[in-house]
């Protein structure tokens, strides 16, 4: 395969990494590469982001790689940071917010469970735009926080009540055979 097409596809799989980030030897199971050819081809895209001047950067952390912003550019980001946001959700706030609006109350680990995911950047960021708030503890180890919408959510969405949400996708997981990698990752045309 051709270096090029190999960075981006790292660069893909980067991003789906987010936070968590992605291990050499992760990435060399999925490229069907040595881990020692995975880290060059890592150092690589690492000067080719420094030498293009990129907004990201790829670090290594916790022996994983992931994107981060570059911290010459803080400035621009706590600006960013410290605006109001009326922008769009992204795609994982939105499936959070939605688990949280039909689910709720409901715990970050049981958000996790159902989007397979880690969330705590979404929850976060719902949290800051008033969407989502903290509606008590769980009654069980650990007492976790329980998240439920607020009264901006329902502003937000333009509902005068959480009965007004139209009812939930149904999805075929009950179905004999169904395989839910390729329901969620299959093409639309």
């Amino acid at each position: 395969m051709d270096v090029e097409r190999l960075k981006a596809i790292v660069e893909g799989l980067l991003f789906v990494a987010g936070d968590e980030g992605i291990e050499a030897k992760q990435l060399a199971s999925i490229l069907d590469l040595e881990v020692d050819e995975v880290i060059a081809l890592m150092d690589e895209m690492k000067k080719d982001y420094r030498d293009q001047q990129r907004g990201l950067q790829i670090v290594e952390v916790a022996q994983a790689y992931q994107f981060t912003t570059r911290p010459e550019f803080a400035e621009y980001f706590e600006k960013m940071a410290q605006t109001p946001s009326h922008a769009t959700l992204s795609q994982a706030a939105l499936e959070t917010l939605a688990i949280v609006a039909y689910k709720q109350p409901i715990t970050r680990l049981e958000i996790e469970e159902i989007r397979g995911v880690k969330c705590e950047s979404s929850i976060s960021r719902l949290n800051s735009k008033n969407l989502i708030r903290e509606v008590g503890r769980a009654e069980t180890i650990g007492r976790p926080i329980l998240y439920g919408t607020t009264k901006e959510f329902l502003e937000y969405f333009g509902l005068r009540s959480l009965d007004e949400l139209p009812p939930p996708p149904e999805f075929p997981a009950d179905e004999e055979g169904f395989d839910e990698d390729s329901y969620l990752f299959e093409r639309k045309t």
